[in-house]
């Protein structure tokens, strides 16, 4: 799906979504990352929904972010509580969703100013 936004200044949007990929701001993804307005991370480490772990986590608190929107994938599927535990401790929000949703909210969240981070897993 074809997302298309105007006004979006130098912000990091998604203009494009799949199965198995992710654009920003017309650049492709296919692995996990996390996209924030003024940054992406690439590197961030975590396969799969099923290879997240508390370090994972723990990256995302220290991002300086109000919101995290956590993509698990082409469905929802909830991390274990004990993975949730730096997220909790950081006040961070967390909202879980399929990746398609966590993109649409974040673009909402991004133009409306939030500092927010989209992570997103891929299987």
């Amino acid at each position: 799906m074809k997302l298309h936004l105007t006004g979006s200044g130098n912000l990091n949007l998604f203009t494009a979504y799949g199965d198995d990929y992710v654009a920003v701001n017309g650049r492709r993804f296919g692995k996990s990352v996390i996209v924030m307005p003024d940054r992406i991370v690439e590197d961030w480490g975590a396969g799969g929904f099923d290879a997240l772990s508390a370090e994972h986590m723990a990256a995302l608190a220290g991002l300086d972010r109000e919101i995290v929107l956590l993509g698990t994938g082409n469905v929802l599927r909830f991390p274990r509580p004990e993975l949730m535990g730096p997220l909790a401790q950081a006040g961070l929000g967390v909202e879980v969703m399929d990746r398609k949703a966590a993109c649409r909210t974040y673009n909402i969240l991004a133009s409306e100013g939030r500092r927010v981070a989209a992570a997103l897993l891929f299987d």
